[in-house]
């Protein structure tokens, strides 16, 4: 009978160990991409902060994507975004379309079909590439005009970024590309401080003609938008009772990397990292949210050497060294944190990381 009661004790402790372990449904996504951030980057991140951890060491699971387009071993930040919205390839410069032009789904188009409030918050203008491949369908991503059109008509409930210079043209149905979205019910600010006045409902912050200004001059724009971003959707979405997408980016990492910057680069990624702390601690509060970063690329080709050859030394110093102005084919890093983040996991191409995403939120 002993014997027995034992095995039953360690059968129901099975039982409750499993139940304890299945994983909870994934009912929100924060994507978050920093443009041209490799593997390198976030060393360099975490070697400037010294003992201090990075929101990177937070991550509770790693993987490793491929990021080629369809028609090169080097991709541009359209077709990568693109693999990233619509788990589809297609060519350098292409944004929302196969390389014959026809549109794809992007995962921000499946969550609106579903019900889903979703948003964007970029340092860029709204209409560069990666913002505009979770919406738009042009062959050119140099067509803003034509963007433009498309982001009037995506119906993203809550955008932050730049892009005034176009949005201020005229457009088709009369008036400015404001105008219509005021007439679509958007709330638009031209500043932060304009949108924290905003407690429900869309919301258009537009706060720079073209890209914000880079972040020792932008001061906490993204982190602050990142946070304003997920109060919204999170009000909308228990009104409407789904889950919510939104996608964050860092911009001017990118940006940083084809200047030469590092200066630059170090803090672009010390800004970045507060906007995915913000995520975090939403996640943290939230259940069934799952936090995703990423990138669409590596710029700059960027490596830290030692100073010194001599090892033998307490400290030979290290040395930040950009090896191109360009583009590079590396691998990037995807870190995950919360709800479902045991579920990604391997190395994959882009596309593949894209398809299990949208089939952790049903999007399928």
């Amino acid at each position: 009978m002993k014997m027995r009661g034992w095995i039953l004790f360690a059968m129901l402790v099975a039982m409750t160990t499993v139940r304890g372990s299945e994983p909870g449904e994934v009912r929100s996504l924060i994507l978050m991409i920093g443009d041209g951030m490799g593997l390198a980057q976030v060393s360099m991140l975490q070697l400037e902060q010294g003992d201090t951890l990075t929101s990177f060491d937070r991550a509770q699971g790693v993987a490793l994507i491929r990021t080629r387009s369809a028609n090169s071993r080097v991709t541009d930040s359209a077709a990568a975004a693109t693999a990233l919205s619509s788990a589809s390839k297609t060519g350098n410069g292409m944004l929302g379309v196969d390389l014959q032009g026809h549109p794809l789904r992007s995962m921000m188009t499946r969550a609106r079909e579903a019900g889903m409030p979703t948003g964007i918050a970029v340092t860029c203008y709204l209409q560069h590439a990666t913002p505009a491949a979770f919406y738009a369908h042009v062959p050119d991503r140099n067509d803003t005009r034509s963007i433009t059109r498309d982001l009037l008509a995506s119906g993203v409930d809550v955008l932050f970024g730049g892009g005034c210079k176009w949005l201020a043209e005229e457009c088709p149905e009369g008036g400015s590309g404001l105008d219509a979205l005021r007439r679509r019910g958007y709330f638009v600010a031209g500043s932060l401080a304009e949108a924290d006045t905003v407690t429900q409902g869309r919301l258009l912050c537009v706060a720079a003609d073209e890209h914000l200004a880079p972040a020792l001059g932008r001061g906490d724009f993204l982190p602050r938008a990142t946070r304003k971003a997920l109060e919204l959707l999170d009000r909308e979405a228990a009104r409407r009772g789904t889950g919510f997408l939104l996608m964050v980016e860092g911009s001017q990492i990118d940006l940083a990397g084809h200047a030469g910057d590092i200066a630059w680069m170090q803090a672009e990624m010390r800004d970045f990292d507060r906007a995915v702390a913000e995520a975090m601690a939403y996640a943290d509060r939230t259940p069934g949210v799952l936090v995703v970063v990423t990138a669409d690329h590596e710029t700059g080709g960027l490596s830290i050497p030692a100073l010194e050859a001599d090892f033998t030394r307490a400290d030979s110093g290290i040395d930040y060294h950009l090896s191109t102005h360009n583009h590079s084919a590396t691998m990037v890093p995807v870190y995950l944190y919360g709800t479902g983040a045991d579920r990604i996991h391997g190395v994959m191409d882009n596309t593949e990381l894209s398809r299990r995403i949208m089939e952790l939120l049903g999007l399928q």
